[in-house]
């Protein structure tokens, strides 16, 4: 069973910043105000909270239940202000991606047969934070369920953590 004590403090703290970053980049590809950050913050945090009552996998449910600590929140949150300060969206969004690849690479090597599943819940986060709100909407009216930004970004999260070239379609489609 994956666990804190398969990685170093420095690789475990990798992977607990890696759902948060997941939705980061997202949410930096199409901003979408303040509601909707509000609908994606919630998005996030109702996957992490699934995650912990139900994956099948091991190394998901030690990083979410990291994640349900106040002390893995904190760390997590602390490393995610590090990797986003001072930067503008589309380099908010370069770095997180960046993280993601590291993370993605760091469990290939480490823990082969919960990587793909840990993987892949990372992109499923990403997909929920790109479906939590409406993007393009006027006066509260109309709009979509994922913008082409946000699903150009989940391509590149798909290909960062090497899951195939194109994101599974919308769970919602």
């Amino acid at each position: 069973m994956a666990s804190k004590s398969d990685f170093a403090p420095v690789e475990w703290k990798k992977l607990v910043q890696a759902p948060l970053l997941a939705g980061f980049a997202v949410s930096a590809a199409d901003p979408s105000g303040f509601i909707g950050l509000l609908q994606e913050a919630f998005a996030a945090a109702r996957s992490l909270s699934d995650a912990r009552a139900q994956s099948g996998d091991a190394l998901v449910r030690a990083v979410a239940e990291e994640l349900s600590s106040s002390t893995g929140r904190a760390e997590a949150r602390e490393g995610v202000r590090t990797i986003v300060q001072g930067a503008e969206l589309e380099e908010i969004k370069r770095r997180a991606l960046d993280a993601l690849k590291e993370v993605g690479l760091l469990v290939d090597a480490k823990e082969a047969e919960h990587a793909r599943p840990f993987k892949e819940w990372l992109l499923h986060i990403s997909r929920v934070v790109a479906e939590a709100g409406l993007e393009d909407t006027f006066l509260g009216f109309g709009g979509i369920r994922m913008s082409e930004k946000e699903k150009a970004t989940l391509r590149e999260i798909s290909q960062m953590l090497h899951l195939g070239a194109e994101a599974p379609p919308p769970a919602s489609a």
